[in-house]
C-alpha cells in the first residue's frame, strides 16, 4: 500500500514494513482540527481516514483543505465510538491508532503506540494511570474500569481502558474481535482480553483533564458517565456469557455439588 507522503519531520518508518491507519472521529472542532491533522501528517501513514458527523461548523471544510484523508460525512450524531467503528471497516491498514479530533496529540507521543503492535501486542491502550489520584477521588467511570480489569484478572491494566484514546489496534485482533465491537469499547477490551490478545499499557497521554472540561462531563452524575459505566456493564455480561458467572476465577473451597437435590 502506497505511503500518503506526508513530511513527517524525520521521524522515520514507525512500523517495519507494516501499514499503519490513523482514525479520526470529529464534530464541531473546527478550533481543534487542523492543529490535530498537522501532527498526524508528521506521520508516514498509509491511510488517514476522518469521520466527521453532525458537525454545524467548518470542520468538514478545514479537513478537506489540511489533508489528503478519505473523509466520510454524515449530517446525524454518530457518537466517537460508532465513528471509529466505521473508519476500522474502511481502514485496510495492519495497525490502526485511533484520536480525537477534539485535543491535539504531539506525533512523538503517536508512535508508541504504533511501535507497540509493530512489536506484537494486539491492543497497545493509553496508560492514564500516572494522572490518577489516590483511590478514594476516584469517580465512578474510573473505579468501572478497574473493576472490569480485575474481573477479567488483568489487573496489571489498572483503569487502562479502549474508551480512553489515543489507541491502537492490530488488524489480528479486529478480524478476531470484529470492528462492530468497538462500538462498546470496554466490551471490545473484554473480548480482546477473553480472546487471549495481547493488551498492552503503552505511553501516557493526559486526557483527563481535557475530558472533565467537556459540558457534559463535568457533574458527578452526567451523561458521559452513565454512558461509560452502561458500556461497563455490557463489557460485564459478556464476559459472564462467555465464561460463566464467576468469569475466570475459580470456586476452590465451595464444593456445591453437595447441595444438589438437597
Amino acid at each position: 500500500m502506497p505511503s500518503l507522503g506526508y513530511a513527517y519531520d524525520g521521524l522515520g518508518s514507525v512500523a517495519n514494513g507494516r501499514s499503519v491507519a490513523a482514525i479520526v472521529s470529529v464534530m464541531n472542532e473546527e478550533t481543534n482540527i487542523v492543529n490535530v491533522l498537522e501532527q498526524l501528517n508528521r506521520l508516514p501513514l498509509d491511510e488517514l481516514i476522518v469521520i466527521v458527523n453532525n458537525s454545524q461548523d467548518g470542520t468538514f471544510e478545514k479537513v478537506k483543505m489540511h489533508s489528503d484523508a478519505l473523509i466520510v460525512h454524515y449530517t446525524d450524531p454518530l457518537g466517537h465510538d460508532v465513528g471509529r467503528v466505521v473508519g476500522a471497516e474502511l481502514s485496510n491498514s495492519d495497525i490502526l491508532l485511533f484520536v480525537d479530533g477534539d485535543f491535539v496529540v504531539q506525533a512523538e507521543d503517536l508512535i508508541p503506540f504504533i511501535h507497540d503492535i509493530d512489536r506484537g501486542a494486539d491492543v497497545a491502550l493509553n496508560n492514564i494511570t500516572p494522572f490518577l489520584p489516590r483511590f478514594s477521588l476516584w469517580d465512578s467511570d474510573t473505579v468501572m474500569k478497574k473493576f472490569l480489569n480485575t474481573s477479567l484478572k488483568r489487573s496489571d491494566l489498572n483503569a487502562n481502558s479502549l474508551t480512553a484514546v489515543p489507541h491502537a489496534i492490530s488488524r489480528k485482533a479486529l478480524q478476531q474481535i470484529s470492528c462492530s465491537m468497538l462500538q462498546i469499547p470496554p466490551k471490545a477490551q473484554a473480548a480482546a482480553i477473553l480472546s487471549g490478545l495481547r493488551i498492552k499499557s503503552s505511553a501516557s497521554i493526559n486526557v483527563i483533564s481535557g475530558n472533565k472540561n467537556r459540558k457534559q462531563n463535568q457533574r458527578v452524575d452526567n451523561p458521559i458517565s452513565r454512558l461509560i459505566i452502561g458500556d461497563h456493564i455490557e463489557a460485564l455480561q459478556h464476559a459472564l456469557q462467555a465464561k460463566g458467572k464467576r468469569i475466570l476465577f475459580p470456586d476452590i473451597i465451595r464444593k456445591r455439588e453437595f447441595l444438589k437435590g438437597g
